[in-house]
């Protein structure tokens, strides 16, 4: 496999030019469904185990986890920013940096798989309660000063979850 597929093995995120209501309610239930599947992958995993990569550069089965809590804490914050602020520029952060600290590497998965349930649990309650005008409101990401709207960034973050997910079942069968 190449290292295009084993970085992107579910490709790379594609934002319908029309976004309907139905892909909408697509996205929240894969943001939904997203820590019960992780938990069904790691649960009975051994430390060896968790310390797989997807790919030989890539992350480990307990840094994905990690980062996946800390990426989608910072979404949270992301959209309560957009649905108070106008047009807000977020702060990105070092995800790569963030992956290697001691709660993303050392915390115990059964605690992370925990943390991440009570993120989506709370995220998922607000992106259900939005509304259409609502999700049109746009934030700036200031790398390439780009403005997406959170219905975009409801599909990005759907994306980002089927693709980690990916990256947990590969890494379990490649065993880097």
């Amino acid at each position: 496999m190449n290292i295009e597929t084993l970085k992107y093995p579910i490709g790379k995120p594609t934002i319908p030019t029309v976004i309907e209501p139905t892909h909408v309610q697509d996205w929240i239930q894969s943001i939904s469904q997203f820590p019960s599947r992780v938990t069904k992958e790691v649960t009975h995993l051994t430390a060896k185990e968790l310390c797989y990569k997807y790919r030989p550069e890539g992350w480990t089965i307990q840094q994905v986890v990690g980062h996946c809590i800390d990426s989608h804490m910072n979404s949270i914050i992301r959209f309560k920013l957009t649905l108070t602020e106008d047009n807000p520029t977020i702060k990105p952060y070092q995800e790569a940096q963030w992956a290697a600290l001691t709660d993303t590497v050392n915390f115990s998965i059964q605690s992370s798989t925990q943390l991440l349930a009570g993120i989506h649990q709370r995220w998922v309650f607000l992106l259900e309660q939005l509304e259409t005008s609502q999700l049109q409101r746009t934030y700036i990401h200031p790398d390439g000063n780009e403005h997406i709207s959170l219905q975009e960034a409801l599909a990005i973050y759907a994306w980002h979850c089927n693709h980690h997910l990916q990256h947990i079942i590969n890494a379990k069968a490649f065993k880097y």
